[in-house]
């Protein structure tokens, strides 16, 4: 009898350590998943090139949203559109 509940208990142990790294390894792989999807891409006005919308440089004129690759991108842009004035 004694034999029967030690079985009992540690398989009940093994059963909750399995159950739990099984949680942990489906939670993991629906992590990388999310980070697996693709971001979103905009177009440098300037340079032409495409770059992240999470990482671009940001500039509203005359009520649009403009993605520059970074700071001298954009400086020249507003340099350009100076001189076209």
């Amino acid at each position: 009898m004694a034999r029967f509940i030690l079985f009992t208990i540690l398989f009940s142990i093994l059963y909750y350590i399995l159950r739990f790294l099984a949680k942990n390894i489906l939670f993991l792989r629906k992590k990388t998943d999310r980070e697996a999807e693709a971001e979103e891409l905009v177009q440098d006005p300037y340079c032409q090139t495409y770059i992240p919308k999470q990482s671009a440089v940001r500039k509203k004129m005359d009520g649009h949203m403009f993605y520059f690759c970074n700071k001298q991108c954009l400086r020249n842009y507003l340099n350009k559109e100076k001189k076209k004035s």
